[in-house]
């Protein structure tokens, strides 16, 4: 398919034995859900020593996490060590505190006001160490009315003004999974401002809070679109827009073997290419932007995609530039020839999972370690980062460690 292999090859580094471009960083991640441990993933896939602290006994990590025969297939625990630290202990607490005068970064998830009531907030923290960088992830932010209340990704969307215009026309919205709020809006954002807060730090010396709310992040996703809004080219009806379902020609369709294409051929060039390959009338080309002929194209586009199987799509536009793809799950995906060309999946403890994001060409990430279990390693990697064994034998004695 046109694929040059060796070039591939030549940029797919991250599998090798360097040290990632974060090397040398020292991150200490509080154990939550969702953004915080993606964000971490992040920074240990690209070379950061990251110790997750979970709670003894806790619920932090994910279900299938909770044994090491299932560690494997928590994937956003991949590339650091966990220890078992009970934050209710005051030793556990003061431990943390010791821990973190010799820390880069801390990363926690709590609510607001949670950590400064465990004796753990940025100024309980920064006194020993102006150089840390402390990360805070939240969903509503730490102000205004509700940022006390629970909510998860799509109650953040619903208030940041996205969720009203992801769905069809004439129908409800749709939850796009918890991509936007709790990773892109979240965890994303989270990671972006620890390197830039590392950068500032490599000038100043010194250390400050990142307050990543997931609020926040979701609504700036929006930036573009907000601005389309404002010049009137946005329409805020949901599924009549350009990108939200109400062009046809951006839009998946059913195949006849109950699979999907994805259709993107927004410029001319590429409509004309998707018109010419499905042999449509020529006479589509002048109307392509004709809103009042969109249900007739539509209609055309469902018959010709439902004559044919997904594949047989993607073989007739294989070699054809009008933006047409296969849909695939997320099992099929790593087996596609240009992923398997890029080796953007890779195989860890059996489970085939993404790698790491994005592609450094001096420093490229390494390939991550294994998942493990939670607290599997407090011993040794509470040794590791300067707590001597006998000190870690009293705080297993008096109920600081699990």
């Amino acid at each position: 398919m046109g694929v040059d292999h060796s070039e591939c090859r030549a940029r797919l580094t991250f599998v090798n034995e360097r040290p990632g471009a974060l090397a040398g960083i020292k991150v200490i991640e509080l154990g939550s859900l969702g953004p915080g441990p993606f964000c971490a993933m992040m920074l240990a896939d690209h070379g950061a020593d990251v110790l997750r602290v979970e709670r003894p006994g806790g619920t932090t990590a994910s279900p299938i996490a909770k044994s090491d025969r299932f560690a494997a297939w928590d994937v956003m625990s991949r590339g650091r060590r966990s220890v078992g630290i009970d934050l209710k202990h005051p030793q556990g607490r003061d431990l943390i505190k010791r821990l973190a005068a010799d820390a880069d970064v801390l990363i926690e998830g709590f609510r607001p006001g949670v950590a400064e009531r465990l004796g753990l907030g940025p100024d309980d923290l920064r006194d020993a160490n102006e150089r840390l960088i402390y990360g805070r992830m939240t969903g509503w932010g730490r102000g205004g009315p509700l940022s006390p209340r629970a909510g998860h990704d799509i109650n953040y969307l619903s208030i940041a003004g996205v969720a009203a215009h992801i769905g069809r026309n004439g129908e409800v919205p749709t939850p796009p999974l918890n991509l936007v709020a709790d990773f892109g809006g979240g965890a994303m954002m989270l990671a972006f401002g620890i390197c830039a807060a590392l950068v500032s730090r490599s000038v100043s010396g010194l250390g400050q809070v990142v307050d990543a709310a997931m609020i926040d992040g979701a609504a700036l996703l929006m930036a573009p679109l907000v601005g389309a809004h404002a010049m009137g080219f946005w329409s805020e009806e949901r599924g009549t827009n350009l990108l939200d379902s109400g062009a046809p020609f951006y839009d998946f369709y059913e195949t006849s073997d109950g699979g999907y294409v994805s259709v993107g051929a927004i410029e001319p060039q590429f409509f004309a290419a998707l018109v010419t390959t499905l042999g449509l009338d020529d006479s589509w080309c002048g109307r392509q932007n004709d809103e009042a002929a969109w249900p007739a194209l539509r209609a055309e586009l469902v018959e010709r995609f439902g004559s044919r199987t997904r594949d047989d799509w993607a073989a007739i536009f294989a070699e054809v530039d009008a933006c047409v793809a296969p849909v695939l799950t997320m099992a099929e995906a790593p087996h596609h020839p240009h992923n398997a060309a890029m080796q953007n999946w890779i195989e860890l403890g059996g489970v085939r999972q993404p790698a790491p994001a994005p592609r450094l060409e001096r420093t490229p990430a390494p390939m991550p370690t294994l998942p493990e279990a939670p607290a599997a390693s407090t011993d040794s990697k509470l040794v590791d980062w300067g707590v001597t064994a006998s000190e870690v034998a009293r705080l297993r004695e008096v109920g600081a460690i699990g």
